[in-house]
């Protein structure tokens, strides 16, 4: 139990949550930060930037939040540290359910702030788009115009959600709770739920280009063949999308900064279905003409490679060359 206390106090000494903005005008990223007692980061710049769309400025003194938050934090801290003398189970356990309720009453009071924050917007502001609101997201990535926001824990907000963790393996153990339970068939279950969350959290699923309305993101041209595009996405979850194999290569290799989490290309053989990039197998040259003149097309199978290559008097190439 002293362990959360810890955790508790020195969540108040760094920022609990960030929400990261980056645009092609600011290629090192905007960045707003919670603390418990304030907002920090690059707020003058977003607050002018925000001025324009009509959203409201943010300051520290507009939120109750950040004048009760670090009363609230020391209170679970100093009930942390009770329950640690006192020995009492009974005691964990109101303490880790009051945790929980209060875990779940700011996700609740964050979400109202963001909601408010993008949809009550100043009707005479400079840009208005009909329909348009810019709620940030509470956790991930969201794109808001050209702006992307990445939205998840700081330091601080780990230490508070590691403290939680510590509070729930103390009751599992104090109150016996496994030794109530079939152990393989439960153990087998939790398992299989833990590696399946596991791979959903670092599996990144491609997103469909829509073709003659999505843009490259490289040259700027409408996507309209869905035999030679591609996209990435970052490890924050944001989507990158490109009309040739070319366009991508390009881009990746002028945003060396920018963290890829992963690669798709459109199967030539099919129209407009992307396929993993590192695994499929490429032909190139010949009488392949894609928009940006990369003349490289992706398959799923080795076969199919062989081919079109055939058919197409082109060369074969791979994922590692290309990329070099």
């Amino acid at each position: 139990m002293l362990l959360p206390v810890i955790m508790l106090v020195a969540s108040l000494f760094f920022p609990i949550w960030r929400i990261e903005l980056d645009a092609p005008q600011y290629p090192e990223g905007l960045e707003l930060q919670l603390w418990a007692n304030r907002i920090d980061g690059d707020v003058d710049i977003i607050n002018g930037l925000n001025h324009y769309i009509g959203m409201k400025t943010l300051h520290t003194e507009n939120f109750f939040e950040f004048t009760v938050l670090p009363y609230i934090i020391s209170f679970f801290a100093l009930f942390s540290l009770v329950v640690a003398f006192i020995n009492r189970k009974r005691a964990a356990l109101v303490l880790f359910i009051s945790f929980i309720i209060f875990a779940i009453l700011s996700a609740i009071d964050f979400y109202r702030w963001n909601y408010d924050y993008g949809h009550d917007l100043d009707p005479n502001a400079a840009i208005k788009v009909p329909g348009m609101a810019y709620q940030p997201p509470m956790l991930g990535f969201k794109q808001l115009l050209n702006f992307g926001a990445y939205s998840i824990p700081d330091t601080g907000g780990w230490l508070l959600i590691l403290s939680g963790f510590l509070m729930f393996i103390i009751i599992v153990k104090e109150f016996d709770m496994l030794k109530k339970f079939k152990k393989k068939k439960v153990a087998t279950a939790v398992v299989m739920l833990f590696s399946l969350g596991l791979f959903s959290c670092g599996n990144s699923e491609a997103v469909p280009i829509t073709l003659n309305s999505d843009q490259c993101d490289h040259c700027k041209m409408s996507i309209s063949d869905g035999k030679f595009g591609a996209e990435v996405i970052t490890q924050k979850g944001r989507v990158y999308k490109f009309d040739d194999i070319f366009c991508l290569i390009e881009y990746t290799k002028s945003n060396q900064q920018t963290a890829i989490k992963a690669y798709y290309v459109h199967d030539y053989a099919q129209d407009n279905v992307l396929i993993p990039a590192e695994t499929a197998f490429y032909i190139k040259n010949g009488d392949i003409n894609s928009p940006m003149r990369g003349n490289t097309a992706a398959f799923t199978s080795q076969d199919e490679a062989d081919k079109f290559a055939v058919e197409l008097n082109a060369e074969k190439t791979d994922w590692k060359t290309m990329m070099d």
